[in-house]
């Protein structure tokens, strides 16, 4: 199942993304890739989320790291090319296309949580702190198109909020 929702994001990016002004969102790209590596990393052995395939391509999408991998290269890089590529200029516009984005991801990890099984949460994570991940997420993406070391200092400071309000266990750091 995992492979209709990627090549619905692909089918979307190529449709809408914004391809030529691809170089200009490239950095927010391999930030947005550079975040989620890190969670994977870090938090390998104390993972808040997991994904799995139960529908089919259960061969293929064989554990959380594969699937994970194949969503960074390229549900991601899609994701910024309509976002930022179409990002509208006015601020209620603006709101409301945040809004949408934050909608989608947080509808298709509801999808994939209550009736596909895609995705599993632990440790504390639940569908709010998706919500409210999102939020931050698509605000700090934007950020970091306009400032990028303003978004990173949003984004450590971000970590140190989940990690504490988690209480994440240093121990489990990878």
């Amino acid at each position: 199942m995992h492979f209709v929702f990627i090549a619905l994001f692909l089918l979307a990016g190529i449709k809408w993304g914004d391809w030529r002004r691809w170089k200009d969102y490239y950095p927010t790209i391999l930030f947005f890739i550079a975040g989620d590596l890190l969670y994977s990393c870090i938090l390998y052995n104390y993972q808040l989320w997991v994904f799995q395939e139960t529908v089919f391509g259960m061969s293929i999408l064989r554990n959380d790291t594969i699937i994970s991998l194949i969503i960074m290269f390229t549900k991601y890089p899609s994701t910024i090319l309509i976002y930022l590529g179409r990002f509208p200029q006015t601020r209620i516009k603006q709101a409301f296309w945040m809004f949408f984005w934050i909608f989608c991801y947080s509808f298709i990890e509801y999808l994939n949580l209550k009736y596909l099984n895609l995705i599993n949460h632990y440790n504390g994570w639940n569908i709010w702190w998706s919500v409210l991940f999102n939020i931050v997420m698509f605000s700090i993406l934007r950020i970091h198109y306009k400032k990028p070391l303003l978004a990173w200092g949003v984004s450590v400071i971000w970590i140190v909020i989940v990690w504490s309000v988690l209480n994440i266990p240093i121990d489990k750091i990878k």
